[in-house]
This record gives structure tokens, C-alpha cells and sequence, in this order.
């Protein structure tokens, strides 16, 4: 059944393909973001304008952390859905901008969780972040681990958002679902990744710098796994687990009507090999310069899906030699190079 779905972040990367998504199959969606200049904002102006040919979808300029601002917004568009992906990312960021995170994630997620609460919707879908296990070294990643030691403010407050939707979840018993997303990459991302500036330096004939000294493993996963994941969990509502149990509480249920997911390609790459995969399709070598590891900055990811693939009936499986030809073909074309 299609409904108005307010997606937030829609002028980044990942937000711009759900709402385009949304959009495409007939959903009504409400776009909202604040257009911050923590990268160029030409690019997100530029996403943007791929939405705006779309009857269905308007666009509101807004902080999320505006707490009058959001309380408007939710009291003029009455949204059945929410999909929550505005955030301040970057984990370096937020080793010299902490403040950023604190009014971005926490209090803009909590005028959120309000919104959602005055207007009982069906259904919020909130982005999470791999970050949030931290210090864990058992892989692959599971949603049923603990993740009480983020080595990041960035990490941390993604942890804060999955308990403050826990609490509303239980309290209002407002259906919340949280996706830890798993380094995603392809068309039109983010110029702070590591694909997007490996691929801009390359063709310049810069130097990249490779940290951990290439030693680090991604679980790259493609926008269009994460955009599937995205709108068949927001099609599932979360429900209470009958079988929860306070005595052996498990982290990605609840007696409540809330649920975490990994959205990850369950298949780590090292860092060396993305690189020479990139080369291969650029047509030309990386100058590299390698770097010791980066502080908040971990060594591995890899992503247990196991859940997601039982209850959203998905794998997410695009491999890097499809993606990064994909995300080259963009980038060429939007850069004009």
C-alpha cells in the first residue's frame, strides 16, 4: 500500500536513492534535509534536482536539531512513515567537531522520535551505523553482540540513537527499526569516502594515502543492496518478539516493537584489493602512501546478516568488480572526467 513517507538526509547519498526509489514505485515522499556544508553542497543540490522532476516528492530545507522547525513539520504533513538518515557522519569529523554530533544525532533524533510519537506513525526506520561494535574483534559482526565500546563520538551516538528508539519503542509502543549500514559506495556518494577520493586522486595523479598500510578489510556494500534493504524492512513494521526475555535479554529484539538489522555485503575485501580492482577499471596505477591506523578507526568490518535474510528475505550480494565500475561510470560522467 503506497503512503507518504518523510525520508530525512534526502540530499545525501543514501537518502537520495531510497526517496528516488520511493518515488519511483508511487510512494509520496517528503524530503528533508538542511543542505550542511560538512561536504560540497553543489553535489547535494545535485541529487536533489534528480528529485524534483517527481510530482510526488516535496522538499523542505530544515535542521533536524530546530526543535520548533521539526515540531512544524510534523504538525503540516501528516506522514504514515519515517525514514530517519540525517545525520552528521564521518567518524574523523567527529574527532574535532563533537558538538556537530550531539545537536545532528541525538537532539535532531529526538525531535524526531517526538514527531513520530504526536503523529503515531506505522512505522520508523532509522540509519545505525557499523561503527557502533567498536572495540569488537569476534566476526563476522552480529546484532545479538554487545557494542558498549565505540571507539568514536560518531560511533556513540549511533549506539544513543538505537536506545532512544528502544525507549520510545517500549513506551509508546511506536513500531522502530534500526539498520546498521556497512560502508555503502556507488553513484552519487559521499566525496569524504574512500572510494570517491581514491578515484579523484588517481585520475589527478595525486598520491593516496592507504592507512592501517592497506592491512584494512570492508564490508563494501553497494547503495542498491542497502536501498532494498532499506524499503523491504520499512515494509515490515517491527513487532514485539513474543519470545524476548528480560533474563537473557537479546540486543536485537525486544518485548517491544523494535528490531536491529546489519546491512552489509557479508564479504570483507581488503583495502589493497579495492584499490587494485579501482586501477584496473581507471586504467591507471594508485600512487600509495601508506599510513599507520587512524584514531575511532578499526580494522575490519564484516557483517552477520543472517537476520535480515530471515525476516526481509534478503542477501545483499553485489560484488566490488560490479559496484566500483558502476560508482567509475558516475564519477566520470558527474566530475566530467
Amino acid at each position: 500500500m503506497k503512503s507518504t513517507v518523510l525520508v530525512t538526509g534526502a540530499a545525501g547519498f543514501i537518502g537520495y536513492h531510497v526517496a528516488r526509489r520511493l518515488l519511483e514505485r508511487g510512494d509520496t515522499v517528503l524530503g528533508l534535509d538542511n543542505l550542511s556544508d560538512y561536504y560540497d553542497v553543489r553535489l547535494k543540490k545535485a541529487r536533489l534536482a534528480q528529485l524534483k522532476p517527481f510530482e510526488r516528492f516535496t522538499f523542505l530545507k530544515r535542521d533536524l536539531a530546530n526543535r520548533p522547525a521539526m515540531e512544524k513539520v510534523f504538525a503540516a504533513h501528516p506522514v504514515r512513515r519515517v525514514v530517519h538518515l540525517g545525520a552528521q557522519a564521518g567518524v574523523r569529523h567527529s574527532l574535532t567537531h563533537p558538538h556537530a554530533y550531539t545537536d545532528s544525532n541525538v537532539t535532531g533524533f529526538l525531535n524526531v522520535l517526538e514527531g513520530c510519537r504526536r503523529l503515531k506513525t506505522e512505522h520508523l526506520v532509522f540509519a545505525s551505523s557499523s561503527s557502533v561494535y567498536g572495540g569488537n574483534t569476534r566476526m563476522p559482526f552480529s546484532v545479538n553482540d554487545n557494542v558498549d565500546h565505540p571507539l568514536s563520538l560518531y560511533a556513540a551516538s549511533k549506539k544513543a540513537n538505537e536506545l532512544m528508539a528502544h525507549a520510545y519503542a517500549h513506551l509508546y509502543r511506536m513500531p522502530c527499526t534500526g539498520l546498521r549500514f556497512f560502508t555503502v559506495y556507488g553513484p552519487w556518494g559521499r566525496p569524504d569516502m574512500a572510494l570517491f577520493i581514491f578515484t579523484k586522486a588517481i585520475l589527478e595523479g595525486k598520491p593516496i594515502q592507504v592507512f592501517n598500510f592497506g592491512k584494512m578489510r570492508r564490508d563494501l556494500t553497494y547503495i542498491d543492496d542497502i536501498v532494498e534493504g532499506v524499503v523491504r524492512v520499512l515494509d515490515r513494521p517491527a513487532a514485539a518478539d513474543p519470545a524476548w526475555s528480560g533474563e537473557r535479554p537479546a540486543p536485537a529484539a525486544s518485548s517491544a516493537p523494535y528490531r536491529l538489522y546489519n546491512i552489509g555485503n557479508h564479504q570483507p575485501v581488503e583495502l589493497l584489493r579495492i584499490i587494485e580492482v579501482l586501477e584496473g577499471v581507471l586504467g591507471k596505477k594508485a600512487r600509495m602512501e601508506l599510513k599507520p591506523m587512524q584514531p575511532g578507526d578499526v580494522p575490519a568490518t564484516y557483517a552477520d546478516i543472517e537476520d535480515l535474510a530471515r525476516d526481509a528475505g534478503l542477501r545483499p550480494h553485489t560484488p566490488i568488480e560490479t559496484g566500483i565500475p558502476k560508482f567509475v561510470e558516475w564519477y566520470r560522467a558527474y566530475a566530467g572526467r
